[in-house]
């Protein structure tokens, strides 16, 4: 017959053991964070560190960006150390804020991108308007 102390020892080193990776699964769920998110926090990033260059609009694009429906999609090209670049970001975020009519193919703008990857830059965000 087997001890009752050890039935008990290994029901508790199980409980345990449920307890410990329900918890690190929990935690790692919770740490995932929405692409919205993640694209906010990135703009956000880029307002905070970039610094701004004269672009171009190349056009405006109405697309579905997300599932709920229509998109603004801000085509753009800006030049960095001699380099040219063309970017497109999504601004159906602050469509509320910015007047669409007023925004045209070829207008200038001002562009931010990040110092140490060029390549990441916006036009707007939720703290500034380069249009």
């Amino acid at each position: 017959m087997t001890d009752p102390l050890t039935i008990l020892t290994y029901a508790l080193v199980a409980t345990a053991v449920l307890l410990v990776s329900t918890g690190m699964v929990l935690r790692w769920r919770a740490r995932q964070v929405e692409p919205v998110e993640l694209e906010r926090r990135r703009r956000l990033r880029v307002n905070r560190v970039g610094r701004i260059v004269e672009g171009r609009i190349v056009e405006l694009r109405d697309e579905p960006t997300t599932q709920n429906g229509a998109g603004h999609l801000l085509v753009y090209n800006y030049e960095v150390r001699g380099v040219e670049y063309q970017a497109a970001q999504d601004i159906s975020f602050l469509r509320h804020k910015l007047d669409l009519r007023r925004v045209a193919a070829g207008q200038a703008a001002s562009v931010k991108y990040d110092p140490q990857n060029p390549t990441n830059s916006i036009i707007l965000c939720e703290e500034w308007s380069g249009v």
